[in-house]
């Protein structure tokens, strides 16, 4: 059985487990339990979604001819740390080996002799410090081998300049939703005001007309949602050719995974909350001014017999609610979205049949459902509070988002160069709008006050 299956199934497990213990009385340690269950969930997730990518990244390399073994079938990973691994296995190894032979007195045979695997384990240790003292010497970093001088004070960036035998940076990592996957994403080549055609004719239908009588005129209705192109930026990072000359990482490889992710979080927030204002419109916003009619949430305690309200709560009817605030024809590609902590919450509430909210996917293409459908994590929908907009739930594919050619990524070569410096920054043009002809394919639940 695999691993990826094994896990799969131990997650199911825990989840059964909880299933059970969510219809208990909330005491300490009822609740205690309940929220270990739910973090082993979520460790386990997070180790079957690591599988998963490595998986892919291994079959878009095997693809692309960069690697022709499997990573995860059996192929030996010849790096340092395994290398070390068995060399510091194989030395133990061959002491108790010698020592079963007569040890290593003045007595002790020297032709002693050693297993071929153990033998082969060693010489790799030998290759393997041979190296790293080598790469060692190359940055200064042994006794005795000749040391580089810095000249000038470094600051920000220049911590990444090694001094000792750190050769790694601890980057702090914040979650941002991948909406561009999700939502309808357009290109144009240029950013010239662009309408998008509308139509509603939801309101006609076929009638009936007697024989050799006069057909009444029904107009189709159109309308138009109009896009435009702001301009976003990363903000510009400035590097003195020091540092670029000395650092042990690739500084321009690191700025451009830093800038995709200011980028990450910068359109999750205004394809949120954008106000479209002299900004991208959120769907947010779109929602609110497109005459839907939000969901005011009543919370769980008919569910749990608890005293929770719609204030703090969500219950297995706000989300029946919800979905069906929503046409049928929008609900058949609908997915939730909501924060984390919203799910954190969702995943200790039951519906009316004391069954939880919350199911983990079992197949490898099956993902995590809420009430049975599939949803996005996105940090920045707000928490649950009393008043606040928690849930958005409908048809992706109608918010559209309209991209000016591709992000631009500028080095400024000239402009700091008699400081020594090199700047980077980066531009992209964007707008997004809700595509909504009159039937609302997206709404949301919000808190009661």
């Amino acid at each position: 059985m695999s691993l990826l299956k094994q896990l799969r199934e131990k997650r199911a497990k825990v989840h059964a487990d909880l299933a059970v213990v969510l219809t208990k009385e909330m005491t300490t340690e009822v609740r205690a339990q309940r929220d270990a269950m739910i973090a082993d969930i979520d460790v386990i997730g997070n180790d079957i979604a690591a599988i998963e990518k490595t998986d892919k990244l291994a079959a878009e390399l095997r693809a692309a001819g960069e690697i022709t073994t499997p990573v995860s079938n059996g192929g030996e990973k010849r790096d340092f740390e395994s290398v070390s691994k068995r060399y510091s296995q194989a030395f133990r190894a061959a002491l108790k080996s010698r020592k079963a032979q007569g040890g290593f007195g003045p007595d002790a045979g020297m032709e002693a002799s050693v297993p071929a695997n153990i033998a082969q384990a060693l010489n790799d240790g030998v290759r393997y410090e041979q190296e790293l003292r080598s790469t060692e010497e190359r940055d200064g970093l042994v006794e005795g081998a000749p040391m580089l001088n810095h000249i000038g004070t470094y600051s920000g960036l220049g911590f990444f300049v090694p001094t000792g035998f750190v050769n790694a940076i601890e980057q702090a990592t914040k979650y941002y939703a991948p909406l561009l996957d999700i939502l309808n994403v357009m290109n144009t080549a240029t950013g010239q005001p662009l309408p998008f055609p509308t139509s509603n004719d939801t309101n006609q239908r076929a009638t009936i007309v007697d024989e050799a009588n006069q057909v009444s005129e029904q107009d189709v209705t159109a309308g138009q949602v109009i896009m435009g192109a702001y301009k976003l930026t990363s903000g510009l990072v400035k590097c003195s050719l020091e540092l670029m000359q000395d650092s042990a990482f690739d500084i321009e490889a690191w700025l451009a995974a830093r800038f995709a992710e200011r980028w990450g979080r910068g359109l999750e927030f205004y394809l949120t909350s954008g106000s479209g204002s002299g900004q991208p419109t959120g769907f947010l916003t779109d929602i609110a001014a497109s005459g839907a009619t939000p969901v005011t949430a009543i919370g769980s305690a008919s569910n749990t017999g608890g005293s929770e309200d719609g204030t703090n709560s969500i219950g297995y009817q706000d989300l029946v609610n919800l979905e069906h605030s929503v046409d049928p024809t929008y609900r058949r590609n609908a997915k939730y979205m909501f924060s984390d902590k919203t799910l954190a919450h969702l995943k200790t509430r039951l519906d009316k049949f004391g069954r939880p909210l919350w199911a983990p996917g079992i197949a490898s293409s099956q993902p995590d459902t809420i009430n049975g459908r599939s949803y996005v994590i996105n940090q920045s929908m707000p928490q649950i509070a009393a008043g606040n907009t928690t849930i958005a739930f409908g048809d992706w594919s109608k918010f559209q988002v309209r991209k000016v050619k591709d992000l631009s990524v500028l080095k400024l070569v000239e402009r700091y160069a008699e400081f020594g410096q090199v700047g980077f920054v980066s531009f992209a043009r964007i707008d997004s709008r809700l595509i909504d002809a009159g039937t609302h394919p997206l709404n949301v639940l919000v808190q009661h006050t």
